[in-house]
């Protein structure tokens, strides 16, 4: 059987400000994109206190592997006392999240609009 399927175009990016750690996602965050994303999210999360905020503003699409992966880093994180944010552009992850039954569970940020963002979250604009 041929190999026809594409690789997911998901990547990610990665820096520090003032204590929190930015990751920038960008294209798809999907089932082929789960791992290396879970493996670089579980070495950011693993120290005590993680401060990190996911920059979702860049991403076409996320699935439930993906959403499932913001689940085990939101969950590592509370575990050792730390702090997620979620930074979003618009109204479509809040609506997933409500149509999943996570709505509640992010901390969400609005990137785009909405009030301004802490200082260490104006640096990944």
């Amino acid at each position: 059987m041929a190999d026809n399927h594409t690789r997911s175009t998901a990547y990610h990016t990665t820096h520090s400000a003032d204590g929190t750690t930015v990751v920038t996602l960008h294209g798809e965050i999907d089932v082929l994109a789960v791992l290396a994303l879970r493996t670089a999210l579980d070495a950011l999360t693993s120290g005590p206190k993680p401060d990190l905020v996911v920059d979702l503003r860049a991403v076409s699409f996320i699935d439930c592997a993906g959403l499932g992966v913001l689940c085990r880093a939101r969950n590592r994180i509370r575990s050792r006392q730390g702090r997620l944010r979620l930074i979003t552009p618009d109204d479509g992850f809040p609506r997933l999240l409500r149509r999943t039954g996570l709505d509640g569970t992010f901390e969400l940020v609005r990137g785009v609009s909405g009030p301004p963002l802490p200082r260490a979250l104006s640096d990944a604009r």
